[in-house]
């Protein structure tokens, strides 16, 4: 049976993670995993998760199975972070993943059913995996042109001219905020004109929401989300967890599907609550549990709000400090972009000859196609970077 099987490639990051591991270089650094560090090279626990797990621990009486969609107090809470106090609770079909990576499959099974043969438009360049998802589930990928090369920013004309082939019945998937692998990300004239162009076409947009927070603010990061669930009928959300609670390994996620009417709601949560039985029966519930306690208990809210924001800042602080050491060593403000970026991820332009470059002679470590991981960065190795781009022509 097996012997039919195929080689698989290895995933690029984690052979990057396991090159990184063995290089003996005490000044090496990792820049490539998407994972927020602190200044000491760690993924903290947040503060108020500590204190919510001991909550649960010292009140929970049960680890029995929650409902195949998750828990209902999740989905509310989880509703009211990314659409705000305006959310359309009467439209509103939710279901828990596992990550949000689990809301992105998830999201696509669901679309299959509702219309086979629906093609996808994504941005280019995007998150790898989602083409990777795509694919393996036999769905037809187009892509819209959408970073800039020469400025570092987003092509918005590039963008809405190949926008211009889309259709209804098509689906387009959107960053929510904090554009992942580039950092740039639209402006919200820019996500109106998104709007019209999706009100007028009919398409569906797909939101993967995995980085709210971490760019300009919580509210400011879904000001996009909130704004086409307001104008279209009907809007797929994938939001994550993982990092802006920093609970990566409990993997929670949730789907938030927008529906045109009450009747077509219950039928898309009838849907969804299948596919989660069909693919795990009951979803992951601990870490829900910890982001359900966290945002419905005033003082944990309270806590996180002030750890996410100092985490935000530290970002933009370590961006600005790359920027203006490499203003200094080139004498140029080529690497403006840098400050303006927002999220975890920046695409700093290097050709793949400069990244191994940099890898080979400086033991920086980062994608081959130039994407760094901004947390990965401390006061000290801002400047090895710095120095390390200028040295190889970048």
């Amino acid at each position: 049976m097996f012997e039919a099987l195929k080689p698989q490639p290895a995933d690029k990051i984690i052979a990057l993670m396991d090159q990184f591991r063995t290089d003996p270089r005490a000044d090496k650094v990792d820049l490539g995993v998407g994972v927020y560090k602190d200044a000491a090279g760690h993924t903290p626990v947040m503060r108020a998760v500590r204190a919510a797990g001991r909550r649960l621990l010292d009140t929970e009486t049960t680890k029995t199975y929650t409902a195949l969609a998750g828990d209902p107090a999740f989905h509310a809470a989880m509703a009211g972070l990314v659409l705000g106090a305006d959310c359309p609770a009467d439209r509103l079909a939710a279901v828990a993943t596992v990550g949000g990576t689990g809301a992105v499959r998830q999201g696509l099974e669901l679309l299959k059913r509702a219309r086979p043969g629906f093609r996808v438009w994504v941005s280019d360049p995007t998150w790898p995996n989602h083409l990777s998802i795509l694919a393996e589930m036999g769905i037809e990928a187009r892509a819209y042109r959408y970073f800039d090369a020469d400025s570092k920013g987003v092509d918005f004309g590039a963008m809405m001219a190949d926008l211009g082939g889309v259709q209804a019945g098509d689906v387009v998937l959107l960053h929510g905020c904090c554009h992942n692998p580039t950092g740039a990300n639209l402006t919200l004239p820019e996500w109106q004109a998104v709007g019209d162009l999706l009100e007028r076409t009919g398409a569906l947009p797909l939101i993967d929401l995995a980085y709210q927070g971490f760019g300009d603010g919580l509210d400011a990061d879904a000001a996009a989300t909130r704004l086409l669930a307001r104008r279209l009928p009907e809007v797929l959300i994938a939001a994550s967890c993982s990092k802006n609670f920093g609970i990566y390994r409990e993997r929670t996620g949730i789907l938030l599907t927008l529906a045109q009417d009450t009747t077509r709601r219950d039928l898309v949560q009838a849907n969804l609550t299948t596919l989660n039985r069909l693919a795990y029966s009951f979803p992951p519930d601990h870490g829900a549990r910890l982001v359900t306690t966290i945002l419905t208990t005033p003082d944990l809210r309270a806590d996180w709000e002030a750890e996410l924001e100092a985490v935000r800042n530290g970002m933009i602080a370590l961006r600005e400090a790359l920027a203006a050491e490499l203003a200094a060593l080139s004498q140029s403000n080529r690497f403006g972009f840098v400050a303006e970026h927002r999220g975890m991820f920046s695409r700093l332009g290097a050709t793949p000859d400069q990244v191994e470059r940099m890898r080979a002679e400086h033991g920086i470590y980062m994608v081959g196609d130039s994407r760094i991981n901004i947390a990965g960065l401390n006061a000290r190795t801002v400047r090895l970077l710095a120095r390390a781009m200028i040295a190889v022509g970048v």
